[in-house]
């Protein structure tokens, strides 16, 4: 009298299992289907944008110069976790000799520039402050070179500051300046570099009238009313990174030679041949 119920249990989960297998078949197929349909639209889609890349791409676009990014320097975490505490890693090229050549383009700096052409078309002093705001121009520029080298350029770029510092400490001890003035003087010149600082870097990403205006603030301290001379500093600050940009990094890494152009000159626009600077094995 068990069996009857027990067989018609069992027959009841036998049609249950073999529905569920048909169900299950029914289903793969329809997502098999699915599958190829969105497969044929894809690869329609794929046909007819690279037929619209055909259509729209252009010959035009080769012909401009494309300048080349600096990738980062790849570090290994030991080194970042030194140079997170403030400390310098290994570096492609050895400190000693990034060092000499800082104090070699910081001295171009200084030697290489005419400062009574400068004060006599700026009308500037001749003081110290306004041999300060001229050299610190220039070693501006040096730094926004140097800071394309990678970590060795920014590297270079702090003993460049540093000698910076040092000579103009030197020079207001020679000129017999007490150690009270010295101090407050050191403090608003460190005030005026960092501000002209980022007012270059501004000014040299934006167009003409911007840079005038960090070189109005900075370079003639806000007491220039003759726009010649802003047009002529404008114009020097442009050709003069120009000329920068053409150097070779790792010569400027290895002996830091910089040349100036000239302030005025004739033809401004052209771009004065690099002369390929000499240096021994031990790149000194």
């Amino acid at each position: 009298m068990y069996r009857r119920p027990l067989q018609s249990a069992v027959r009841h989960i036998l049609n249950a299992s073999a529905s569920r297998a048909v169900l299950g078949k029914a289903i793969e197929q329809d997502v098999c289907q699915i599958r190829a349909s969105v497969a044929c639209r894809m690869t329609a889609d794929v046909s007819n944008l690279s037929q619209c890349r055909a259509l729209h791409s252009t010959s035009g676009l080769c012909t401009v110069k494309e300048t080349p990014q600096a990738t980062e320097e790849e570090v290994g975490a030991f080194t970042k976790l030194i140079e997170a505490i403030g400390f310098t890693g290994p570096l492609k090229y050895n400190k000693w000799k990034i060092k000499i050549a800082a104090l070699r383009m910081y001295t171009c700096c200084v030697e290489r520039i005419n400062y009574d052409e400068f004060f006599e078309k700026c009308s500037l002093p001749d003081t110290l402050n306004s041999w300060f705001l001229v050299a610190q121009l220039h070693v501006w520029m040096c730094l926004v070179r140097m800071r394309q080298e990678g970590r060795a350029g920014k590297y270079m770029c702090r003993y460049i500051v540093h000698s910076m510092w040092e000579d103009v400490e030197q020079r207001s001890k020679i000129m017999g300046i007490d150690a009270i003035q010295r101090k407050e003087s050191m403090k608003a010149m460190t005030e005026t570099f960092y501000a002209a600082i980022f007012g270059y870097d501004e000014g040299i990403l934006s167009d003409d009238c911007v840079l005038a205006a960090a070189l109005w603030r900075n370079l003639f301290n806000r007491q220039c009313e003759d726009p010649r001379q802003l047009e002529l500093m404008v114009e020097y600050v442009r050709k003069q990174m120009q000329f920068i940009d053409a150097l070779d990094g790792e010569d400027l890494l290895l002996t830091g030679e910089v040349k100036w152009r000239p302030l005025v000159e004739e033809n401004a626009k052209s771009i004065l041949k690099v002369a390929t600077p000499t240096y021994n094995d031990a790149g000194l």
